[in-house]
């Protein structure tokens, strides 16, 4: 159970959460995020539980197209030809996370938490997860136009699903 977060999250998120953690440190491995729409929750929560907490290396909060590139290393042309919310950047982000941090695995996550531009869709997010040994894996949500918050949770959830199954397999 997570220590300051848990009144604000779903029980759901909760048990993924311990899931996650728990076979993460089972298995030894250890976990980094890359966030940009999410502003850095996948590593709080994943940082929120006492005597599990070690199974995370570290977070990267990157939520401008500079700090992708100086911190994660995706290539600016990528951005400039994808858009900084898409699969080739959201793929790019989770190999420069686990390049950079030296974790076993790594998931990213890049979209529109609200309105942003005139055409850009809100609670268009997209998903990637790069594990050491294994190909890149991107998926693209649509959680619509619900709200910050509410696609920011939902963003969470994805990303512990997408970490739990990384980490059973491995």
């Amino acid at each position: 159970m997570t220590e300051t977060l848990s009144p604000a999250l779903p029980d759901d998120v909760e048990a993924l959460i311990d899931r996650v953690l728990r076979e993460a440190g089972d298995r030894g491995l250890t976990l980094a995020t890359a966030e940009s729409c999410t502003g850095g929750l996948i590593a709080s929560v994943l940082t929120d539980v006492e005597g599990r907490s070690h199974a995370f290396e570290r977070g990267y909060v990157v939520y401008t197209d500079d700090a992708k590139a100086e911190e994660l290393a995706v290539p600016t042309r990528l951005i400039d030809q994808n858009g900084a919310v898409s699969g080739p950047v959201a793929c790019a982000m989770a190999e420069g996370a686990l390049r950079r941090s030296g974790a076993a695995v790594a998931v990213a996550v890049t979209g529109f938490a609200g309105a942003a531009g005139p055409d850009d869709e809100p609670g268009l997010v997209h998903f990637a997860l790069a594990a050491a040994g294994a190909p890149t894996v991107h998926e693209e949500h649509h959680f619509g136009d619900i709200g910050r918050g509410p696609v920011r949770m939902e963003s969470v959830r994805v990303a512990l699903r997408m970490l739990e199954q990384a980490v059973t397999k491995r």
